[in-house]
């Protein structure tokens, strides 16, 4: 009996069966309209010209060699996130195989009518129709996901570190289609939850998880010691329809940095080299002192601006220092416009009742009465942190990175949270696309750790431009 998402997914797949066809007769019939009717490139000769009827079991054979070749390339292979590239690439590949298979058919049967540019204009259109259309519908199915529709709920099992570093993966990337609902976990001191993600009980309590929450996936994280309890696990999915994932044990050591090779078909495994390498550095270094040249006049303007509007809005200094733990728990000071009145941080205590998340590590108001009208307007554009351009400048942050917490803060820490430290704290980060102050502090931890698991030039570069409007549209900010 198949369950309600293999259902979705066959009816899913048939339809973008039906699509293709349909568009690789259309782009066949196009091909013929320009060649025999539009005369391009060049006109027919006349005694060649022929109407679309002999052409008709060209489309049909074409149409299914299309499909069948899309089926060996992968392109209707389950996949929650299809990226465009590899998708043309496959496209690509299963049309130019079936041009050149009907090509040395008509080579062999020798057919009085038959044009082999046609031919060739029918590949490149049937790329262009099947290609755009997907491209269409991962724009579509990213908005979508990006807005939380057609997310699939999913329930972790294990908060482990696996555990967590599955949940930080989807956090970090919406476009995936996943929502974790919440974990299970036997161990007594996880049953507060991460942030938003929420506590579901014991490994025992999995059915009743699946029927609160509505979940139709499951992915197990727990080792193999767990085996037997792995197993009922197993069997609870199917009995509950739910599609179940398992990581591999092999992955309880580390999931990141792991190489995998190939002795004569033997799969060795052993760790890779560290990401954050010395050249890996060298280069993020260099991204952020270019970037801060690019930003430097803009900013030496606004530096003006501003620090007039502070001083005639309320008393005190322009620029507010504080003392942040910083790369490997060394205490830095860091710069940020005044937007609280003076004596702002020992007022803590009477407004700690006021803060967004109970429990937080974080103290996040909204409307904190200890802003100023300038700080509201700062903090609601992020102009407030530009003064952190200085640490930038003499290397103590980065333009992308974990946000430095206050020692008090890091003296919170539960020990996985740690690894926050390991990595040159930043101006913005997955946390400031992803919520900013509405990002609970455990999701935090979640979101930077996957960042320093998964830096990258071009991580860092995808999230100062989505910083762009999410300072532009204040997101989260107060």
């Amino acid at each position: 009996m198949m369950s309600k998402q293999q259902t979705t997914y066959r009816k899913s797949q048939i339809v973008i069966v039906i699509l293709d066809t349909l568009l690789i007769n259309l782009a066949f019939w196009v091909s013929y309209v320009v060649r025999y009717q539009l005369d391009f490139p060049y006109p027919v000769d006349p005694q060649y010209w022929a109407p679309f009827t002999p052409y008709i079991p060209y489309a049909g054979l074409l149409t299914i060699l299309c499909l069948i070749m899309f089926r060996i390339d992968g392109l209707y292979e389950r996949n929650r996130l299809p990226k465009p590239i590899s998708q043309l690439y496959q496209i690509f590949n299963a049309t130019t195989t079936s041009i050149v298979l009907i090509m040395a058919l008509t080579f062999f049967t020798q057919p009085l009518v038959y044009s082999r540019g046609m031919l060739v204009l029918a590949g490149v259109l049937i790329f262009g129709f099947v290609g755009l259309v997907r491209i269409l519908s991962f724009l579509i199915l990213s908005i979508r996901r990006r807005r939380g529709h057609g997310v699939e709920p999913v329930i972790v099992v294990g908060a482990g570190e696996v555990g967590r570093a599955v949940m930080r993966t989807i956090l970090a990337d919406p476009l995936l289609g996943y929502k974790v609902v919440g974990y299970l976990d036997d161990d007594p001191s996880k049953v507060k939850g991460l942030g938003r993600i929420k506590s579901l009980g014991t490994l025992d309590e999995l059915a009743k998880a699946l029927d609160q929450t509505g979940a139709g996936e499951v992915i197990i994280t727990l080792p193999w010691m767990y085996q037997r309890r792995i197993v009922q696990l197993i069997e609870t999915c199917e009995f509950k329809e739910a599609r179940l994932r398992i990581v591999p044990d092999v992955f309880q050591r580390s999931m990141q940095n792991i190489d995998l090779e190939s002795l004569n078909g033997i799969p060795l495994i052993s760790p890779g080299e560290a990401l954050m390498s010395r050249s890996a550095m060298l280069a993020k270094r260099i991204l952020d002192l270019v970037f801060s040249i690019l930003v430097l006049p803009f900013a030496v303007f606004l530096f003006f601006v501003v620090g007039i509007a502070i001083k005639l809005d309320s008393r005190g200094p322009i620029l507010f220092k504080q003392q942040r733990i910083g790369k490997n728990g060394q205490p830095i000071e860091v710069y940020k416009f005044r937007t609280m009145i003076v004596g702002a941080e020992n007022m803590k205590n009477e407004v700690a009742h006021l803060n967004l998340f109970e429990g937080n590590t974080l103290l996040k108001i909204p409307d904190d009465p200890r802003v100023t009208r300038v700080g509201r307007v700062l903090r609601r554009a992020s102009i407030d942190e530009l003064p952190q351009l200085i640490n930038v400048l003499r290397g103590e942050m980065s333009w992308v990175g974990p946000r430095p917490n206050t020692p008090d803060e890091v003296e919170q820490y539960e020990p996985w949270q740690q690894k926050r430290l390991s990595a040159t704290p930043g101006i913005t980060g997955l946390w400031q696309v992803s919520g900013r102050s509405d990002v609970p502090f455990a999701e935090m931890c979640l979101l930077d750790i996957f960042y320093i698991e998964n830096w990258s030039l071009e991580l860092d570069i995808r999230i100062l431009l989505q910083t762009i409007p999410h300072v532009l549209f204040g997101d989260g900010a107060y």
